[in-house]
């Protein structure tokens, strides 16, 4: 009987798979329900986080909304610019009442960050 070769790992598939695989659990979420969340099975999220196999756009696409991170960023490992991005997407998703509270505490640290520094020294 012959051996199958065993599945090569390409460099690029396991750089994703790391990227993958730490944001994945950044979010909290297992192998499992991550795989429920963007359809495909844990068999195939497991070979994908150890760069086993690659990923098609439409699955790369889900995973970056469920995980609330940027294409560069799982490609690459550039958060840069994305960053926004992917918390006006989280913003979106909040219930009207929840997003007024986040809406308040950032206005706020926005006017506190606006607020000119006061000079360092002893006070006359």
């Amino acid at each position: 009987m012959r051996k199958q070769p065993m599945r090569q790992r390409k460099e690029i598939n396991v750089e994703v798979g790391r990227r993958v695989r730490g944001a994945r659990e950044a979010a909290g979420l297992t192998q499992e329900r991550f795989a429920e969340l963007i359809g495909i099975s844990p068999q195939n999220v497991s070979c994908v986080e150890r760069g086993l196999a690659g990923v098609s756009l439409t699955v790369l696409r889900r995973m970056c909304e469920i995980l609330h991170v940027s294409s560069d960023f799982l490609l690459m490992g550039e958060r840069g610019n994305n960053d926004a991005g992917a918390i006006a997407h989280r913003l979106e998703q909040l219930p009207p009442e929840q997003f007024r509270v986040v809406e308040q505490i950032i206005n706020g640290v926005l006017e506190l960050a606006a607020l000119p520094e006061r000079k360092k020294g002893p006070e006359s």
